[in-house]
């Protein structure tokens, strides 16, 4: 080796020496050379060189399964694609093969990087981590170039470490793995990941290392169909979103560590926040803790997780100057969305604010009753009535409309929308894209109209209450559920 560097650098000297005979700039040479190989050195650097995060699980903190709250189904299918490897001479014995990827599907936030985490602690692998996006570049070659790379270090890694099992985790595989042909560039996204198909490929039971791939995506559908076949992804677990006692889970983990008063209840918290994932949720504990440091004061209370909810979801209070006229508007709005909702679902508004947060000038904070999967006919009417009555409210008490009702009046007309296309407006089971554009937009009018109705109806039964509700709400900006059902029962 120092002999071919030593025959390298004389050659190098001698053509500089011969340039400069030639009457060549060698130094301006010399220096778009010495960045022609950096860029060159650059790009051609793998993914498992610099790239790939290596976590060691014994020096690193450990992640447990214990540790991750809620997604039992998603557990337990990924224990049991772990226990193959881990417990390999058991699955030997049986004729199982060992799973050589493993797709974790599901919304963002929900805990898919925390599960392959967990996995490597499970199993004591070597653990790599990388993104997607990581091995995409416009050169031809340098994506299947890391690919290849990614699994050497994988392989010596191990081996370095001690270790005969090493699990390679992409993230955001979608970018990687979509369907080929898809791309502009889509030879070498195509090359990339035939590259990718041929290493799994690869993957035996006789190799020193048994390497098992992870991959997480919240675009499935965008995937090659090659990809996810059986003898490459052999198991697709689905991470959802965390149902009510999951969340309550998941809170007690984020806030084990956090001085909690006596009043926090956190079953309450997991009745208030559906729709949360757990990166919502670890947040939320997160701000709660934020505002109670930002107070000086030394314990966490029930206030403290409440304003934080809103904040997730909305933002920051606002400091905005709105003019008493203004501030009616937004109450009366406010108190119509709430009123509908009260009277339609009991006990289902926990929060009223004309407080602005976000680009919300106000807002209705609901609770459901439970968990929802399926949205019947008769949910989808009331959330139509409750998405209509603040403009309903507005022109029943104010006069007129504003635009502040601009995007309910868009969602309740995706809700029509997907009334038509389930087969609940006067057309009946049809396809709203084969049905000309003034019978469907006349079949969401009147589903709009019926909305309006409902909520009109309602208003028009509370309008001395909803008078009352404005004054309380214009002096102390915000109101409880409780607060409002008292008004109700008024």
């Amino acid at each position: 080796m120092k002999n071919h560097v030593e025959i390298a650098a004389g050659l190098f000297l001698g053509t500089l020496g011969y340039l400069a005979y030639l009457g060549v700039d060698a130094v301006s040479l010399v220096v778009v050379l010495g960045l022609g190989a950096v860029v060159f050195y650059r790009l051609l650097q793998p993914a498992g060189y610099g790239r790939a995060q290596n976590i060691d699980p014994s020096k690193d903190e450990q992640l447990l399964f214990d540790d991750i709250g809620g997604l039992t189904t998603a557990k337990q299918e990924l224990t049991e694609a772990l226990d193959f490897i881990r417990l390999d001479q058991d699955a030997a014995r049986m004729g199982i093969r060992p799973l050589k990827g493993i797709l974790l599907c599901g919304p963002p936030g929900t805990g898919k990087t925390l599960l392959a985490r967990a996995a490597a602690s499970y199993t004591d692998a070597v653990f790599l981590s990388v993104v997607g996006s990581d091995f995409v570049q416009m050169y031809a070659g340098v994506g299947a170039e890391r690919v290849r790379q990614l699994f050497s270090q994988a392989q010596e890694l191990s081996k370095k470490q001690g270790k005969t099992r090493a699990i390679v985790f992409i993230d955001e595989i979608d970018v990687l793995g979509v369907k080929r042909g898809q791309h502009s560039s889509h030879m070498e996204y195509d090359q990339t990941l035939n590259q990718l198909l041929f290493e799994m490929d690869g993957l035996t039971t006789t190799m020193l290392t048994r390497i098992l791939v992870i991959g997480a995506t919240n675009r499935a559908d965008l995937l090659d169909a090659a990809l996810i076949r059986p003898g490459r992804f052999d198991r697709v677990v689905k991470v959802d979103l965390p149902e009510r006692e999951a969340r309550w889970h998941i809170l007690k983990l984020h806030t084990r560590k956090k001085p909690l008063a006596t009043c926090v209840d956190l079953e309450k918290l997991a009745n208030e926040t559906a729709g949360f994932s757990g990166a919502h949720l670890e947040s939320l504990a997160n701000e709660a803790a934020i505002l109670a440091w930002r107070a000086q004061e030394t314990l966490l209370t029930q206030r403290h997780f409440e304003e934080s909810i809103d904040k997730v979801l909305l933002g920051a209070e606002m400091p905005r100057q709105v003019a008493k006229a203004e501030m009616e508007r937004i109450a009366i709005h406010e108190l119509g969305h709430a009123f509908v909702s009260e009277a339609l679902q009991k006990r289902s508004v926990c929060h009223i604010s004309i407080l602005s947060r976000g680009s919300a000038l106000g807002y209705v904070r609901q609770q459901p009753q439970q968990d929802m999967i399926l949205e019947t006919e008769e949910t989808l009417r009331v959330k139509m009535a409750f998405l209509l009555a603040g403009g309903v409210a507005e022109e029943m008490f104010a006069g007129s409309r504003s635009l502040g009702t601009r995007s309910d009046y868009h969602a309740a007309m995706q809700v029509a929308l997907n009334m038509v296309a389930a087969g609940m407006s006067e057309l009946g089971i049809a396809d709203e894209n084969l049905v000309p554009k003034a019978q469907l937009h006349a079949a969401v009018q009147k589903l709009i109209a019926e909305g309006e109705g409902v909520a009109r109806s309602i208003l028009h039964q509370h309008s001395t209450r909803i008078m009352v509700g404005k004054d309380m709400l214009l002096k102390q900006e915000k109101m409880c559920g409780e607060e409002l059902r008292i008004l109700l029962a008024s």
